[in-house]
């Protein structure tokens, strides 16, 4: 009798966080077969075919040849680096059409797999809208920070003032600037007066500005279908992450603890998780002074590595499982 099998959509640079799940997804007698990305199209082929109202879409990389039609479920971890290398072998002009093209095709042949998925990528889009989750989570009853979207300086001045309170502004998508061969991670900062000076300029990039929460204490909460793990961390403790724990990332992994949260707000964060129809997701939290929780976003391939440590490596069991179909998914 065939294993039941289980796709890992990732890059070959990710993090231990594959080898882990890999290794649950045997112990509990299926296989993982893993689709590493950045390989494709130059290192691995991907074909789909409709036979007699029938699909198929065979993959064949360094491993072998699977079948993905017939897997058990698809973790869509990863997709960095699509491409990689077709620059050294397609000519300059054609290269922005190769690179669309694949793109498009792996992208479509993993949306139309019509098997369990954690998680689409048409879901990925969706919660791009950062405007979308706040909504919903305030329909589910969680509290949201004062939040204004937008490159209209006098529209944030106003919602700046009307706040009465200190804010912050960050980007809604995940970027670094070059400059002179450095790195600049681009994470979210305190407004200061000062910076009220150029605010003019957003008009040319659009921002986010949330009214800033005190932080008694600050929450990752990683659902995995049914399952959830929360964490805990006081990023007051290293004056660089005070504004951002990621700032100082490494710093603070020590720092990470378990956390227990209250039955109501579990419950509030499942029917988040229902709504999006989310199996996986990574939560950001923030506990005020005052014992509020609040909501700040989710995240459908947050990282989880440092805190998968603190539960022996519960998340990543927990991950193989739902993919095999041993634990309870949400609707997918």
């Amino acid at each position: 009798m065939a294993k039941e099998k289980v796709i890992i959509l990732t890059h070959t640079a990710d993090n231990i966080s594959v080898d882990t799940v890999t290794r649950f997804v045997q112990e509990a007698g299926g296989e993982a077969i893993r689709f590493n990305v950045d390989q494709y199209p130059l290192h691995s082929r991907l074909s789909s075919v409709y036979r007699q109202g029938q699909q198929e879409i065979v993959l064949e990389n360094e491993s072998g040849i699977h079948t993905l039609h017939d897997a058990a479920g698809i973790w869509y971890r990863r997709s960095y680096n699509i491409g990689k290398g077709l620059d050294k072998i397609i000519d300059r002009e054609y290269l922005p059409a190769t690179l669309l093209e694949s793109k498009r095709t792996l992208f479509g042949m993993i949306e139309g797999l019509d098997i369990f998925q954690m998680e689409r990528y048409s879901v990925y889009r969706r919660l791009d809208s950062k405007e979308e989750q706040l909504r919903i989570a305030v329909a589910c009853g969680l509290r949201v920070p004062a939040t204004c979207i937008s490159n209209d300086p006098a529209a944030i001045r106003h919602f700046m003032q009307s706040v009465e309170a200190p804010v912050i502004t960050k980007m809604q998508s995940a970027f670094a600037i070059y400059r002179e061969g450095q790195e600049h991670v681009v994470f979210t900062n305190a407004v200061e007066d000062e910076h009220l000076q150029d605010l003019d300029s957003v008009q040319y990039c659009p921002m986010v500005f949330q009214e800033r929460i005190e932080k008694q204490l600050e929450l990752r909460v990683n659902i995995v279908g049914q399952a959830i793990f929360a964490f805990s961390v006081n990023s007051a403790v290293a004056a660089r992450a005070a504004t951002d724990w990621r700032k100082d990332g490494a710093a603070l992994v020590e720092s990470w603890e378990p956390y227990t949260l209250p039955d109501e707000l579990q419950q509030k964060l499942r029917a988040f998780m229902d709504t999006y129809g989310l199996n996986y997701g990574a939560i950001d939290l923030i506990l005020s002074p005052d014992n509020q929780y609040y909501f700040l976003e989710v995240n459908a391939a947050g990282e989880y590595f440092w805190l998968d440590k603190l539960c022996d490596n519960a998340i990543s069991r927990q991950i193989a499982h739902v993919l095999l179909g041993k634990a309870a998914r949400r609707g997918n």
